[in-house]
C-alpha cells in the first residue's frame, strides 16, 4: 500500500514493533510506573482506543525514563 508508514524506511521493508523479537542486549523489562500507565491510558483515549496498545506503553516508558 502506498503511503503506509511501515512500508519503507531507508530503502528496506520495516517490521512493526510487535513483529520483531526483543533485542538480546536490552535489560529485563520493568513494570510501568503509575504515572507512565496514566500517560499510556491518556494517549489511548486520545486516539479512540479503549486501552493502551504496545506503542502507547513503549512511548510512556521512554518518556518516563527521560524525565527521571
Amino acid at each position: 500500500m502506498i503511503g503506509d508508514p511501515m512500508e519503507f524506511k531507508k530503502g528496506g521493508k520495516v517490521k512493526a514493533p510487535w513483529d520483531k523479537p526483543r533485542p538480546k542486549d536490552l535489560p529485563k523489562p520493568k513494570k510501568l510506573s503509575a504515572g507512565a500507565k496514566g500517560a499510556a491510558k491518556r494517549a489511548a483515549k486520545a486516539a479512540g482506543r479503549p486501552y493502551p496498545n504496545l506503542v502507547d506503553n513503549m512511548r510512556a516508558a521512554q518518556r518516563s525514563k527521560k524525565n527521571g
